[in-house]
């Protein structure tokens, strides 16, 4: 797959797919006769794995710790999964405090509908008594 074919799949711009790479996010992707970027399966996987840990809130820099300690082998289990237990209460964290913000904004708009509820019944029965 071109890098315009991944880019589009993934939503994400072939800058960022660029950088991914030279950062070593994503193994180097392999190139065709005319030195342009051919991504395989095995590297859409990747790039799964980093949009989802992105989209998870997961820093770049974690990210790239992570692979690097991938790349080193099974003698790295516990490291990575000390990494990805760290994400995920920062993610409960995260999640906590966006239903706090959508408990808030409910009850906001609870509030509104109270008063809009109460005013339109008034506009209604003006309109209904005066006479044009």
């Amino acid at each position: 797959m071109t890098i315009a074919e991944v880019s589009k799949r993934f939503g994400l711009s072939p800058d960022t797919l660029r950088y991914y790479e030279r950062i070593g996010l994503i193994p180097r992707v392999s190139r065709n006769e005319s030195g342009i970027r051919n991504y395989t399966e095995e590297d859409c996987k990747w790039i799964e794995f980093i949009k989802c840990m992105r989209s998870a809130g997961v820093q770049v820099e974690t990210l790239v710790e992570y692979v690097t300690l991938l790349q080193q082998g099974d003698k790295t289990i516990e490291a990575r999964k000390q990494i990805l237990i760290e994400q995920r209460e920062k993610l409960f964290s995260r999640i906590e405090e966006m239903e706090r913000a959508l408990e808030r904004l409910n009850f906001k708009i609870k509030e509104y509908e109270t008063k809009l509820i109460p005013a339109e019944n008034k506009l209604k029965r003006l309109a209904t008594t005066s006479t044009l």
